[in-house]
């Protein structure tokens, strides 16, 4: 039977595959075409908050990947950094209800690809959960 333990570390090596996606997203939405009309300190600041959504994602997969047994524990620390995970992919699961992605879900892989990163997204946010309210 699968342990909490284990589930962290298949969240971690989850996360780092969510990154395929998120490489994907400016070039899939045009950004270099879409920003061209913005100043150029907006355009600076969508590669700024991008950098740290990406920063965030490495740090909570390495960190789930090497210390999956300690997020495990149930100590103050370990329920923390799981509260702060659960935190980061609730929002982001909720924020799959408002995102108006259908324009650019064209081809069967896009939309394939969309539903299994909200499948993730969930599964993500459960892990964590657990972890945060089993100690």
């Amino acid at each position: 039977m699968p342990t909490l333990s284990s589930f962290i570390l298949l969240a971690g090596v989850g996360q780092l595959c969510v990154l395929v996606a998120s490489a994907l997203v400016p070039m899939q939405l045009d950004w270099k075409n879409q920003f061209a009309s913005l100043p150029k300190l907006h355009r600076q600041m969508y590669w700024v908050y991008g950098g740290y959504v990406v920063l965030g994602i490495v740090s909570l997969g390495l960190i789930s990947i090497v210390c999956h047994e300690q997020l495990a524990s149930g100590n103050l620390l370990a329920r923390s950094v799981c509260g702060y995970a659960t935190a980061f992919w609730g929002i982001r699961l909720a924020l799959q209800a408002v995102l108006d992605v259908r324009p650019h879900l064209t081809k069967w892989w896009l939309r394939a690809g969309y539903h299994l990163l909200s499948v993730m997204f969930v599964s993500f946010t459960a892990i964590y959960a657990w972890a945060t309210f089993a100690g």
